[in-house]
């Protein structure tokens, strides 16, 4: 499977509840953080959710 490297580039104060507990299950808790993840359906369905937050990179 392929790799995505996933970095929060804004804030989720002030988001819904669902959006912050993606966030979380992402492994995303702070502002710049990154993570890579494996890019299962599961995943990009998160990241679709939440994608005005975060920053989405291919990892080769």
């Amino acid at each position: 499977m392929a790799k995505i490297k996933v970095t929060q580039i804004k804030s989720v104060i002030d988001r819904p509840e669902r959006q912050k507990r993606t966030m979380q299950a992402l492994g995303l808790r702070k502002l710049n953080a990154t993570v890579e993840v494996e890019a299962t359906p599961q995943i990009l369905g998160m990241v679709t959710k939440v994608n005005h937050l975060i920053k989405v990179e291919e990892v080769k």
